[in-house]
């Protein structure tokens, strides 16, 4: 259905996609979030989540004109103009869909079947969550772990980085910070910290055999101390030319590609 006006209340889901704080507020308290461009939005129908409404631009409507046609869910056809008005920057794929959440499952059942995942520590750049989800689901890891500060992995920023794959991961968010790795220890995983430090072992010296979860920290100070100190190992990438650290997400796609094919 046709709608030229930014300020209509059926387009409220859309409103400010570039505020974090308020999409952060909005988005939980709804029970949504946003998957932005044709193959994302296919693929989180695909697993299972539901369209509240679509969102297109009126020159991108042949995109996802199967999927308007099938769904019961609103589409909303806008000028480009007030798409960008109503979002807040220009929306390149042109179209949008507001979808709703599923529960979270618990730890426990995400780390039932797995035998190798990564656990993330306060990565708080929703870009960098959506790296690392990309690289577990390219380099065949079973599941990721969130501490309670990491970012959404929902934020439609994380699933445009991620090209869906925060889709077909499985992810779970610790309740428990200060005992998580002695739990996961518990559980029989073996507990890889990665880290900057020189004196840690190469990634390629380890050996993959196990249960593995691979603990990557924050941008900028890396793992906490308490961390560190409770896994069973310290890892690290071998740097050169004076470079002492890589992006978090290219570090975790180096380190799951090593001890994959261990």
């Amino acid at each position: 259905m046709p709608v030229t006006d930014p300020g209509d209340p059926r387009l409220a889901d859309y409103v400010r996609l570039t505020d974090v704080h308020l999409r952060r507020t909005l988005e939980v308290a709804e029970g949504l979030f946003i998957a932005e461009g044709e193959k994302v939005i296919r693929r989180a129908i695909g697993a299972g989540y539901q369209v509240r409404s679509l969102l297109v631009a009126e020159d991108r409507l042949a995109t996802i004109a199967d999927l308007a046609a099938t769904s019961a869910a609103p589409c909303y056809v806008v000028p480009a103009a007030v798409a960008q008005q109503l979002t807040g920057y220009r929306v390149h794929r042109g179209a949008l869909a507001s979808m709703g959440r599923l529960p979270l499952p618990a730890v426990s059942e995400v780390l039932a079947d797995a035998g190798r995942i990564v656990v993330l520590e306060d990565i708080v750049d929703h870009e960098n969550v959506g790296a690392v989800f990309r690289c577990v689901a390219a380099l065949g890891f079973d599941a990721v772990v969130l501490s309670p500060r990491c970012a959404d992995p929902l934020y439609r920023r994380a699933i445009k980085v991620s090209m869906g794959a925060v889709f077909s991961v499985p992810y779970g968010r610790l309740t428990d910070w200060r005992g998580a790795v002695d739990d996961l220890k518990a559980r029989g995983f073996r507990a890889l910290a990665m880290t900057p430090d020189a004196g840690a072992t190469a990634i390629g010296d380890i050996a993959a055999a196990g249960r593995l979860a691979l603990l990557v920290g924050g941008e900028g100070n890396g793992l906490s101390g308490r961390w560190l100190a409770a896994a069973d190992e310290a890892v690290r990438i071998p740097m050169h030319r004076g470079v002492d650290s890589l992006n978090v997400g290219s570090a975790t796609a180096i380190a799951c590609y090593v001890l994959a094919h261990r």
